[in-house]
Parts: structure tokens; C-alpha cells; sequence
């Protein structure tokens, strides 16, 4: 089914602020003026923005160290993310939480998370909670090629397809786990594959087409929401930049001609010329798009600077140990 163009529309547009977001954050992380890693998500935008546009509010969502792109999507305040990034008290984490622990429950992101894997235990629990709630809402799990290689993929699988909970696992093949190709850390490249031990389906997608992302997902949410179990969909996808960044950009270790390949295959410029192609979008009203995005990032910006650092007393303010 065609989207419309108020469909269209806010997909470009959280597309373009995604990515302006985290090309955003390299220049201030180098510049010294926000802390911590970063790991940008700069390339990966349709998987974030087709999955989450098929979600609702209530929906929940895990993410991963690579979280900017999932939180946007799914409706976080970027001058609550961008104070997070700057160590401030408004930040979503009171400022101590940093760039791989942004969460918002009230619009269903659970979090971030700086474990590889970590998320998926975690959304097994949120679509157990959903089941039982009964309210047919749909747990969406993100994890990258790497996540594959741990316990807790096949552990998750597992107990999602023996409870049948409403979940789908999107796995963000993006290539390289840190710099370890994935043909190096798996047998076979294809993680979707892994699926039919699990007896779910398992759908590997066009990564950098978020309509194509779209409307898989809308699919594997349908059935998460009738009860039928859990679903794999595995996005073929690629980071622009490094891995992390911690102070200055590191060395690239991946070639050249590589990285131009996916670049060629750019989801943003894709969905534009989808929207031109169609008569659904002008580039007038693109430009307009990016002129927003370019104010909003501005004013997160100066959010997160008007807000004040933490108390040092407060260190140990909302820490808990089992």
C-alpha cells in the first residue's frame, strides 16, 4: 500500500533529523563540548524510521549502544538527548547516563543499552508484560550483527517462540561488529537464517529502503499484535562512520571503495527522489524539511547549554546495587 504524503513527509523528516543529530554530535564530541562515546548511526536511518513508524505510543522498543536513531524514531525529546550528550541535569539521565543509556518510557523506549545483546533479554520481559496485559501493544527489539554471536540472541529466540510473545527482532546487519567483518564472526552472513530453528519467520529486507522496511515490519507487527508469535527481520544495512568516538574521530579501517558502495545507496536521497519521482514531495517543501531540522538541532543545542551540570553531591543520587 502507497503511503501519502503526511506519511511520507514525517519519514523524511525523521530520517534527516537522525542523521543531522548524530553528524551533530561527532562535531561536538570533537570539539570537546559533549562527553563520553559516541556511536554514530549516520547510513542506518530507514531501519529505525520504517520500524518504528508501524509502532504506536505504547508500543515498546530496546535498543542498543547505536540508540540515537531509536529513540528519535520513536518520539524522544532530542533537547532531553542533546543535554543527556552535554552531562546536564535535563538530560533524560540527569546528565550521568551518556550517549548509550537514553531512555523515555513515556513514549516506550526502554532504553538504550551499552551491553552487545543486552536489549534482547530485556524485550522478551516487556512482550511478556504486553501479553499479559492483554491490550494487543507489540515489543520491537533492536540488536546488531554482532549481538548475533551471543547467548542471549539464541536464549531470547527461544523463549519468545515457546511463549509466542508479540515481539519482533529487527537485526540491524550493518556489516561490521565494531571493525570484525560479519563474515568473520558468523558461518553464514545471513542472520535471518536463524530463524527457522525457532520456528518464526524470519525476513531479511533492503536496510536502506525505509519504505521496504516499512512495510515489513508492518507485517511482523501484525502478527506480533494477533497473537502469532514472534517474527526475525534482518535489515541489510551500513554505518557511514567509525564504530565510536571517544575523542578525536579514529582511523578507518574498512576501504574506500566500500564505504562509497553504500553511500551510493543512501536511504535519505532514496526516499527523496522516491517523494520527487511521485509528485508527494517538491523540493521546495525538502528544503523546508531541512531548514526545520537545522532550527530544531539549534535549539536543542542551546537547551542542553542554558542547562546546569549536576551537584556533585547528587553522584550517588538514583544509583542502586541488587
Amino acid at each position: 500500500m502507497a503511503l501519502d504524503k503526511p506519511q511520507v513527509t514525517q519519514m523524511l523528516r525523521t530520517m534527516i533529523l537522525i542523521r543531522e543529530f548524530d553528524e551533530l554530535a561527532i562535531q561536538l564530541r570533537a570539539a570537546g563540548k559533549i562527553y563520553g562515546t559516541v556511536h554514530p548511526y549516520v547510513g542506518q536511518e530507514a531501519v529505525a524510521v520504517g520500524v518504528c513508524s508501524n509502532l504506536t505510543v505504547s508500543d515498546r522498543v530496546t535498543s542498543t549502544h547505536r540508540g540515537h536513531g531509536h529513540c528519535i524514531a520513536k518520539g524522544a525529546d532530542i533537547r532531553r538527548m542533546m543535554a543527556e550528550l552535554f552531562g546536564r541535569v535535563d538530560g533524560y539521565c540527569k546528565g550521568k547516563g551518556g550517549s548509550m543509556h537514553i531512555a523515555d518510557f513515556a513514549v516506550g523506549m526502554l532504553g538504550a543499552n551499552g551491553i552487545v545483546g543486552g536489549g534482547l533479554p530485556i524485550a522478551c520481559g516487556a512482550a511478556l508484560a504486553a501479553q499479559l496485559e492483554g491490550k494487543g501493544d507489540a515489543t520491537v527489539c533492536f540488536f546488531g550483527d554482532g549481538a548475533a554471536a551471543e547467548g542471549e540472541f539464541h536464549e531470547a529466540l527461544n523463549i519468545a517462540s515457546v511463549w509466542k510473545l508479540p515481539i519482533v527482532f529487527v537485526c540491524e546487519n550493518n556489516q561490521y561488529a565494531a571493525n570484525n567483518a560479519v563474515a568473520v564472526q558468523h558461518p553464514g552472513v545471513d542472520i535471518a537464517a536463524h530463524a527457522g530453528a525457532y520456528h518464526m519467520p524470519g525476513v531479511i529486507i533492503d536496510g536502506n529502503d525505509v519504505l521496504n522496511v516499512h512495510a515489513a515490519t508492518g507485517d511482523a507487527v501484525a502478527r506480533a499484535r494477533r497473537g502469532d508469535g514472534p517474527s526475525l527481520l534482518e535489515c541489510k544495512t551500513y554505518r557511514w562512520h567509525f564504530h565510536a568516538m571517544r575523542n578525536t574521530p579514529p582511523a578507518e579501517t574498512r576501504s574506500s571503495d566500500e564505504i562509497l558502495s553504500w553511500k551510493a545507496r543512501d536511504p535519505i536521497a532514496r526516499l527523496e527522489q522516491h517523494g520527487l519521482e511521485r509528485d508527494v514531495l517538491s523540493a521546495a517543501e525538502i528544503g523546508a524539511i531541512r531548514e526545520r531540522v537545522t532550527s530544531d538541532l539549534d535549539e536543542a543545542v542551546a537547551f542542553a547549554e542554558r542547562s546546569p551540570f549536576p551537584d556533585p553531591k547528587d553522584l550517588l543520587v538514583d544509583m542502586f546495587a541488587d
